[in-house]
């Protein structure tokens, strides 16, 4: 029976998502933790995959099992082995087709970054140390939406197979006098894609880039011609979005 388990992480401690060797991954935590609950190997396959110290308030996974599982106590059980910085948050049965990361309909990432010190905000958020035009930096955003081909915002030599996306929403948005929030969703993401359109967006808003030079970078399809990769303490995935009908259950959903 397959299950899509939900979960969240702080990803300051962890060299991405992904299992690799001689290196800490949150998968390798959850796998972990799982196999050693239901005395059984599993294999979690999922959504995607964030790079070192960038965080999760939402992932999800999907993994197999022999049979019909009680999710809430299992759920219980696993947060209690699991380490401080990552916590599940519920299992719901799925068909057995339905994929975490192919079925994802689409994902939404947020960077926050803040005008002040703050000692608390280590690892959470980027500090920038002189505000930016933002407002131009929103004008140059919505021309995000009207892009297909984003290799000018992909990490060189990565193993996309293609650099087609499509970005539903892209937005800054102010939280309080010193934080501010870049929102985008879009039906899939590329390798560095996010950070580096923070930097490039940044550019602009430091008036070290007019919104014509973004949209000729765009249609360069050379991630040369873009800003710099933000660090990834501002970076979250914060929502996945997927098709009612791959749930068992759809009211769990």
């Amino acid at each position: 029976m397959r299950y899509f388990i939900y979960f969240s992480y702080c990803g300051t401690r962890y060299h991405g998502y992904q299992i690799q060797p001689n290196a800490l991954s949150v998968q390798e935590e959850m796998e972990r933790a799982l196999s050693t609950i239901l005395r059984l190997p599993v294999s979690l396959v999922a959504a995607g995959r964030t790079d070192t110290g960038v965080h999760a308030r939402m992932m999800v996974a999907h993994f197999d099992l022999p049979q019909e599982q009680e999710t809430t106590s299992l759920v219980a059980r696993l947060n209690s082995l699991l380490p401080p910085d990552i916590a599940a948050e519920k299992m719901v049965a799925v068909a057995d087709s339905a994929h975490a990361r192919f079925d994802a309909l689409s994902r939404t990432y947020e960077y926050r970054v803040t005008l002040r010190k703050e000692p608390f905000d280590i690892g959470q958020v980027t500090r920038l140390y002189k505000k930016p035009d933002f407002d131009l930096m929103n004008e140059a955003a919505q021309h995000l939406l009207k892009v297909r081909d984003f290799a000018s915002f992909c990490k060189a030599h990565s193993d996309n197979k293609t650099t087609i996306c499509n970005v539903h929403r892209a937005f800054w948005q102010q939280q309080d006098e010193a934080r501010w929030v870049f929102t985008i969703e879009a039906d899939r993401f590329l390798r560095n894609m996010v950070r580096a359109i923070v930097g490039t967006l940044l550019e602009v808003g430091r008036g070290r880039m007019s919104i014509e030079e973004f949209i000729d970078i765009i249609e360069k399809h050379d991630r040369r011609a873009a800003g710099e990769s933000m660090p990834p303490d501002g970076l979250y995935l914060t929502n996945i979005c997927y098709p009612t009908a791959i749930f068992l259950h759809p009211s769990t959903e």
